[in-house]
């Protein structure tokens, strides 16, 4: 059964998971009732950071325009350009064996695609969630519903995998930015 996280909530990953080695995070979301004439984009996107919170290099990001990481660590299984149906919208593979030493934190993320054009932003986007997922079996191991607490942010941190002594924590972070995927970047030390 899986483990059903609130704001700011930390919890073990690997130590009560020995083996583990392959998740998959799923991310999904729906829209509110809304009719702006434009549709909603929403994009994951993972960020692979050292211990000061930032990228070692642009490689580190990960997104819909560089799928996979140069460790093979992180694979983002596509872009899902409107989040319709039930489930996860965008998917993440995580080998936490081929994770990089210098690797300490891996955050997930997710933008609202021309945000300020379409005038969009997380008020008007409910039923959020990220989720751990064993990859050798289907079992969810951990769900972060987010709520519907954001109004004008463009740009939301959702959790990050963190290492601490060894083993893999997960944090539940639900942290909103505005300023979209570009603020992010910069946030991460990525040349945007």
């Amino acid at each position: 059964m899986a483990i059903s996280l609130k704001k700011g909530q930390k919890v073990d990953l690997t130590k009560t998971n020995p083996g583990l080695k392959e998740v998959l995070i799923g991310l999904g979301w729906d829209v509110n009732k809304y009719d702006g004439g434009k549709d909603f984009d929403l994009d994951a996107s993972v960020f692979l950071l050292n211990g000061a919170g930032k990228v070692n290099s642009d490689d580190d990001f990960v997104f819909y325009g560089n799928l996979k990481h140069v460790s093979g660590s992180v694979e983002h299984l596509g872009d899902n350009l409107t989040g319709a149906g039930e489930g996860d919208d965008e998917e993440i593979k995580i080998d936490l064996s081929k994770v990089p030493e210098n690797v300490e934190k891996i955050d997930f993320t997710v933008t609202i695609y021309e945000a300020e054009e379409r005038k969009q932003n997380f008020g008007q986007v409910e039923n959020a969630f990220i989720r751990v997922v064993n990859s050798a079996t289907g079992e969810e191991l951990i769900r972060y519903d987010l709520g519907e607490d954001f109004s004008i942010e463009t740009a939301v941190v959702i959790g990050e995998l963190y290492r601490n002594k060894g083993e893999w924590k997960f944090n539940a972070i639900g942290s909103g930015f505005s300023g979209g995927l570009a603020s992010l970047g910069k946030n991460y030390g990525v040349n945007v």
